[in-house]
């Protein structure tokens, strides 16, 4: 293994996540007043346990890791959290989620949790304390989203209290949202604590700007979420520019100089990718990038299966997004197999390659709907070179020939 990756726990190297927004996907009711047909009299719904079903689909498509969006007490979307300790009851107990983790961890799953700690829900006994002192600050504005002070000794307490109870139950991977409004040296005060009794945690960051290694660097995550990527890879095949690509792929190389990043096509707040490409035939470019990049990949629930779905920005605009699966994977529609396949193919390539989780990359053969990504194993031993045109004719691309909107992957070794 790479110097480059002491930081990281080695089994991430080989971690390809199934990123899952439970609330979503599960059905629940938007909030907690409204009413909710599953509950009992308990005023709880068990609506965890039907994961189950979706474990083996996990697993077929190559993923081996369940990242979980907002689980905990909250009042609406999750993001407004009342209580760190406990399940959101739209969703089911305790026991369904260790349950849940129980069950993963039997097939070989890792579990992420999403850690919401720059913001909780008007409810929170925290929120409380600042709305009847006056001092309340409110997340973008949001007034049912009440900023918490990472200057109290309190906070960090309950942070690192919460971390150390899930990571207890099992819990492998955090990714901490909103880690963008957070002074990064705050998590300095809190990880070392939580990393001293679980040493194998990944602890990634959600973050959209800014300098990428400098926040990791002064945060001690192990990686942060790759924005740049994401945004130049849909606009450059949208927009038949991929000098726009290359930029991104650049910064990126350069990025995992010091980390990898966590990369994805889409996720519970942005447009799916397949309802982001103006042309559907370039799905296969973003998905060959997805999986033969460096990163630590995942797959937004459906769109294995060609999920679409657009992002809003008005309230309920993430209804799209975040919708309702079926009850198992067999009432799927066949409409989304060909997609499957395809995702199955190209996510198994990686499997091949597990070294492409930390690859050196190079570009060559760059026109306008053309390039040429090589990718180089860090132990030197082993290449592969991913060729994309999204051209109108076929084209030569590091000497093969690609056809009109195809990709070609090959490894150094033959042709």
């Amino acid at each position: 293994m790479s110097e480059l990756l002491r930081g990281e726990p080695s089994w991430v190297r080989h971690a390809i996540f199934w990123h899952v927004y439970p609330l979503g996907a599960l059905d629940a009711p938007a909030t907690r007043e409204d009413a909710d047909p599953e509950a009992g009299p308990d005023g709880v719904a068990h609506r965890l346990p039907r994961l189950h079903a979706w474990l083996d689909h996990l697993l077929e498509i190559g993923c081996n890791g369940l990242l979980l969006g907002p689980v905990f007490s909250s009042y609406s979307h999750g993001y407004d959290t009342w209580d760190h300790h406990a399940v959101d009851p739209r969703l089911g107990t305790e026991t369904d989620l260790t349950d849940l983790i129980s069950a993963c961890h039997e097939r070989g799953i890792r579990v992420g949790l999403d850690g919401v700690f720059n913001h909780v829900g008007r409810e929170h006994p925290l929120a409380k304390r600042a709305l009847e002192r006056g001092s309340a600050t409110y997340f973008e504005g949001h007034t049912g989203l009440v900023n918490l002070d990472h200057e109290d000794d309190a906070v960090l307490d309950l942070i690192i209290d919460v971390l150390r109870y899930w990571s207890a139950r099992g819990v492998d991977c955090w990714r901490m949202d909103a880690a963008y409004a957070m002074a990064p040296e705050v998590w300095q005060r809190i990880l070392p604590a939580v990393r001293a009794e679980f040493p194998d945690l990944y602890v990634f960051g959600e973050v959209i700007h800014g300098d990428y290694p400098a926040i990791v660097e002064s945060s001690g995550f192990d990686a942060v979420t790759q924005y740049e990527l994401w945004k130049a890879t849909w606009s450059a095949l949208n927009d038949a520019n991929l000098y726009e690509l290359d930029h991104a792929l650049t910064r990126h190389a350069k990025f995992s100089e010091t980390f990898i990043a966590q990369t994805f096509l889409s996720n519970h707040d942005v447009t799916r990718i397949a309802s982001r490409l103006t042309d559907p035939r370039h799905l296969r470019h973003a998905v060959a990038l997805l999986t033969h990049l460096p990163g630590t990949p995942s797959i937004y629930y459906g769109d294995e299966d060609g999920f679409t779905g657009i992002k809003y920005e008005r309230l309920g605009g993430d209804a799209e997004i975040r919708p309702p699966l079926p009850a198992n994977p067999a009432e799927l529609s066949e409409l989304g197999a060909s997609t499957r396949a395809m995702y199955q193919e190209l996510v198994g390539s990686r499997r091949r390659h597990p070294w492409l989780h930390e690859a050196y990359l190079e570009t060559s053969d760059l026109t306008n709907t053309t390039l040429a990504i090589r990718l180089t194993a860090r132990d030197g031993v082993g290449a592969v070179t991913l060729a994309l045109n999204i051209g109108d004719e076929d084209a030569r691309v590091a000497d093969r020939r690609v056809a009109a909107h195809g990709i070609k992957i090959w490894e150094e070794t033959g042709r």
